[in-house]
């Protein structure tokens, strides 16, 4: 169906409106008569006066009604709420059934309609006495609401065709009884061709027209037994029909508008934590009440040259769209900083310079650590997030005096870090407020209590084995009460294991014609001493064209540190920025098949630019 587009303005209200369609008087029961001569009564006031009386009751009821129902369709907060709103609202004080129709689908905003459209059975309800039969006129004391039990049996599909009976009173926009020519031609395309009211019931067909098209309607039906529609209940169905709409249009765009931003939050975050040497990672996410929408919160595990690993937990303030884009803005750029390998302090001060750029009033908190399993030591920055807990594999769960910090946003805000130890067995728990502070509890409150939590999760598995930790975050998440889901949780947790130093064997070369041939013998060396002999050649070759490669450019010593784990690893630094880039050697070329061979035999391989130059890196497999 093609809409015609209808402008509001300058158009008075429904109610101040002239009625446009007059009954008879013998056709509606309960109409007020037109006023004639006063006739006395015997113990009263003249016959007219009594009338006004009634017909000014009649109407107060009305306005009473029509404010009541109203309030209960703006309590919706969904769609499914909004349409039991209308319907507990009529049923039975306006009608004895009622059947409301909706588009399938639901256009969302500006999104252009379509020619012929579908309106499916959304809901109906209709008032059912406790010994109703096939007879619906029987008489109970006891009437319920039966919302599975219709009036009359109604199809589940109805297909608009633009020309229709229905288009056109759909197109109408306003009410219209349901024995009128137009309704008696529109209801079986809508009820289903065999389909019809019931002899004797009455009907008010209500199309259901939102901001920028009609998105449904409604069927009111009574009994015979109740007074007929009278010409002013078709305001009422009017009033009615609008607040519905137009509660159901704001349903539809703030049902959108919260999925494209949770859709767009958990994009941002990140598919899967990466397996760094020496420490094991898990992660939960668990969004807000549906009532506080999306927010801003994110985590991240980013590995680091020299088998070093950043752990980040931000949560960006407040619940929008915007909140969502900005965090993954930040998260995008905690992982470049990342990449330059910067202190924390540093990373923290670049976000907050990135924040200020972003708006004035973008705010964030953000944890930034770094952990070294060959040195077992854990560099900590914080920008105004709350401090970490660590849980040692004794059971005692500590909270890391880390310096609070000035939240991202705020500008011309130093930040410091700290070094701690990060025993192997411990396990480090970086949150968001959200899992700590809520409605029912202040943050040091809920901070006592995590730590509490933690502790006492450990007691069960004994003080020399550390609780598992996909277990572990699942018991965390495990203490948070109904009120406490006013706010987003990013949860990450990492079980440092570390390196032993003796699976570490670092050298320093002089960039010199010589510095490959030692490299290799070094390396031979300590794989003798681990029993990997059988990875002699590969290292060796490997070994050789990388830090010949770095000799090439270096003008400081080269470092060549190699890493037993499940894995080995060795990583080749030297102080020249430039990275290497793998080139197809042409075959009167005398070189550049180094990093051929390296990409080949190596399991993985890499590189990383640092402050001080770059770590070029492989892996191969621990046993061949």
């Amino acid at each position: 169906m093609t809409e015609q587009p209808t402008s509001h303005e300058g158009r008075q209200p429904l109610a101040a409106r002239p009625q446009e369609r007059a009954r008879p008087r013998a056709e509606t029961a309960g109409t007020a008569a037109v006023p004639g001569p006063a006739v006395p009564t015997p113990n009263g006031p003249p016959q007219d006066m009594q009338d006004l009386a009634a017909t000014a009751k009649r109407e107060g009821d009305r306005l009473r009604f029509v404010g009541a129902a109203t309030r209960r369709i703006a309590r919706g907060i969904d769609l499914d709420e909004i349409v039991l709103g209308l319907c507990r609202a009529t049923v039975p004080t306006f009608s004895d059934a009622i059947l409301v129709y909706l588009r399938d689908p639901l256009p969302v905003g500006d999104e252009r309609p379509v020619s012929p459209f579908v309106l499916r059975l959304r809901r109906t309800d209709r008032l059912r006495l406790a010994d109703d039969t096939a007879d619906f006129g029987a008489v109970s004391p006891i009437a319920v609401i039966d919302p599975h039990n219709d009036l009359t049996p109604a199809a589940e599909l109805c297909e608009v065709r633009s020309g229709g009976a229905l288009s056109e009173v759909l197109r109408g926009v306003r009410p219209v009884f349901g024995d009128s020519a137009a309704a008696r031609a529109a209801l079986p395309e809508l009820l289903g061709a065999d389909r019809t009211v019931p002899n004797g019931h009455r009907a008010i067909l209500a199309p259901l027209r939102g901001r920028r098209r009609v998105i449904g309607a409604a069927v009111f039906l009574r009994r015979p037994d109740r007074p007929a529609f009278e010409p002013n209940d078709l305001l009422v169905a009017a009033q009615l029909a609008t607040h519905t709409a137009l509660g159901i249009d704001k349903a539809v765009l703030y049902g959108r508008e919260a999925y494209i931003a949770d859709e767009l939050q958990r994009t941002m975050l990140p598919e899967g934590l990466p397996q760094p040497t020496g420490v094991r990672l898990a992660s939960r996410y668990l969004p807000a009440a549906e009532t506080a929408r999306v927010g801003g919160d994110w985590y991240d595990a980013i590995p680091l040259p020299g088998s070093r690993v950043a752990l980040v937990v931000g949560d960006v303030m407040g619940h929008s769209m915007t909140s969502a884009a900005i965090m993954g803005q930040l998260r995008t750029t905690a992982q470049t900083l990342a990449g330059l390998d910067l202190p924390p302090q540093e990373v923290l001060h670049h976000l907050d310079e990135q924040a200020q750029r972003l708006g004035h009033d973008r705010m964030a908190t953000c944890m930034y650590a770094v952990y070294d399993p060959v040195s077992h030591r854990i560099t900590i920055a914080n920008a105004g997030h709350p401090p970490p807990v660590l849980l040692h594999l004794g059971g005692r769960a500590e909270v890391l005096r880390v310096p609070p910090g000035a939240p991202i946003g705020v500008g011309g805000v130093d930040f410091e870090a700290v070094e701690l130890d990060a025993p192997a067995g411990a396990t480090l728990l970086l949150y968001t407020d959200g899992l700590v502070e809520s409605r029912l509890r202040d943050v040091w409150t809920g901070i006592e209590q995590l730590r509490e939590r933690l502790a006492a999760t450990a007691q069960l598995t004994g003080p020399d084995h550390s609780p598992p930790l996909e277990a572990l975050c699942d018991d965390v998440l495990d203490m948070l009460g109904p009120g406490d889901r006013d706010d987003d949780i990013a949860l990450l947790a990492a079980r440092f294991d570390g390196i032993a130093p003796s699976d570490v064997a670092y050298w320093f070369l002089e960039p010199e014609d010589a510095a490959p041939g030692r490299a290799r013998r070094l390396a031979r060396r300590a794989l003798s001493r681990w029993g990997l002999e059988e990875l002699s050649d590969a290292v060796e070759l490997l070994v050789s064209e990388v830090v010949t490669n770095a000799v090439r450019y270096a003008e400081r010593p080269v470092t060549l540190r190699l890493l037993r784990t499940d894995v080995l690893r060795c990583e080749v630094g030297d102080d020249s920025p430039q990275l290497p880039r793998q080139r197809k050697a042409r075959d009167t070329d005398e070189g550049g098949r180094g990093l051929f061979l390296v990409n080949r035999l190596a399991r993985r391989w890499g590189a990383t630019r640092l402050s001080s130059g770059k770590v070029v890196w492989f892996e191969l497999p621990a046993r061949l």
